[in-house]
């Protein structure tokens, strides 16, 4: 009875390509007989997206790679393309692709207005400048997207990519409505842009807390309320919502309103992220 050992190195390498590029770097160090397959190219290229050179040629700083392992492992590491406007990457442990448009590839309502909004530096982030908010009633940020640059049967994620300003007021009055549309699907939740303060919330519990335990209802309707959360680049994430990528390429809409008329300031925006689901 043969095992994997006696097989010729291309089969070798089709088996290993069933696996992960996780799994395949484990194996290659555990097993010096696997080490030739699992850092063949063919194998390697398995792994990398179809569109792989186009994505490359777009790169705004030249990637430095000598096989196509090396080229995987160097597209898992976020990078700037058609010219600065968005960051891509590959997931590493399933070599899915993620995009974050900046800013300036948004629809910001009043954008054009430097009264209502401000394009600036801010050194820590990828973009070259990122949309600040001076002061609206009407926030509404909107993002569209084809599922054909995206990685095909995948469910993804959308979240926007942000910061809150010191001095910044009326971001955590109301909920905003975040929505997907793709075709006629139409998904519609709600999201906090963030976290009210102490006070304000003790001055809730206080004088509304009856109240407001009855506007709650049951616990699924929380459970559909999103909140911000801390990315590991230092930056805060809201989820607008999910979809499935599918086979076709269509076109998906993202947005994020909040019209609630109160005068709101100090958000900061660098973009919106795909990214696949766990």
């Amino acid at each position: 009875m043969s095992n994997i050992h006696t097989l010729p190195e291309d089969c070798v390498s089709a088996i290993l390509s069933l696996t992960s590029p996780v799994d395949v770097s484990r194996f290659c160090s555990v097993s010096s007989s696997l080490r030739s397959p699992a850092l063949s190219d063919l194998l390697w290229l398995s792994f990398l997206p179809s569109d792989y050179s186009d994505i490359v040629s777009r790169a705004v700083a030249p990637l430095v790679f000598s096989s196509k392992r090396d080229l995987f492992y160097a597209l898992t590491r976020p990078f700037l393309i058609d010219n600065g406007s968005k960051s891509f990457q590959l997931d590493k442990w399933s070599g899915k692709k993620c995009y974050i448009l900046s800013a300036t590839e948004l629809s910001v309502t009043g954008g054009d207005d430097p009264m209502l909004w401000s394009w600036t530096l801010m050194p820590e982030s990828r973009f070259s400048v990122v949309a600040h908010l001076r002061r609206v009633s009407w926030l509404e940020i909107e993002c569209k997207i084809r599922t054909g640059i995206l990685t095909p049967n995948t469910w993804y994620g959308a979240y926007l990519v942000l910061k809150v300003s010191r001095g910044a007021y009326g971001l955590d009055s109301a909920a905003s409505e975040v929505t997907v549309e793709m075709g006629n699907m139409v998904k519609k939740g709600k999201a906090y842009l963030c976290e009210k303060d102490e006070r304000k919330q003790k001055m809730e519990s206080l004088f509304y807390s009856n109240r407001r335990e009855m506007l709650r209802g049951s616990s699924a309707r929380e459970e559909d309320e999103k909140y911000p959360s801390r990315r590991e680049d230092g930056w805060t994430e809201i989820e607008l919502g999910e979809f499935c990528s599918g086979e076709e390429d269509r076109e998906v809409k993202m947005s994020l309103r909040e019209v609630g008329y109160q005068l709101k300031a100090g958000l900061i925006v660098e973009g919106i992220q795909f990214r696949p689901k766990p």
